[in-house]
């Protein structure tokens, strides 16, 4: 044993031996996860583009927005959301520009144009005027 290495820890080499597995772990983790998200999307706008473009008469129920960010003085971003009931009772979510998310009101009726999860338009139904 020589005069630096302390009894029963094996030389401290340990730390030397792991650490670069573990970045090398972590580095192959975050690479993965970013290769994940990139197949996802393109995988989900494949899928949306194969899809039929389905026009239905729909009401609009409920609008949410989800805030994301904004701590530690990095950008806030929001997404909108809209939930439409077409005629057979079904419910469908669709994320919609900050635009039609302002134009859309919760009880509104009309024709909802969507491919796949992809929201396209609502056209809202006039209303008749009743003398």
């Amino acid at each position: 044993m020589n005069d630096f290495q302390e009894p029963g820890l094996g030389g401290g080499d340990w730390l030397f031996e792991f650490g670069p597995i573990f970045m090398g772990a972590v580095f192959v983790l975050v690479i993965g996860l970013f290769l994940f998200v990139i197949v996802k999307g393109i995988s989900q706008w494949n899928y949306n583009n194969n899809q039929p473009i389905l026009t239905v008469s729909a009401d609009v129920k409920t609008k949410r927005t989800e805030v994301r960010g904004g701590a530690n003085d990095t950008r806030a971003r929001t997404d909108y959301y809209v939930t439409f009931e077409v005629e057979s009772g079904d419910r469908m979510e669709f994320e919609v520009s900050p635009q039609e998310y302002g134009q859309l009101v919760e009880g509104d009726r009309g024709t909802l144009s969507f491919q796949g999860t992809r929201y396209l338009k609502f056209e809202r139904m006039k209303k008749t005027e009743t003398l």
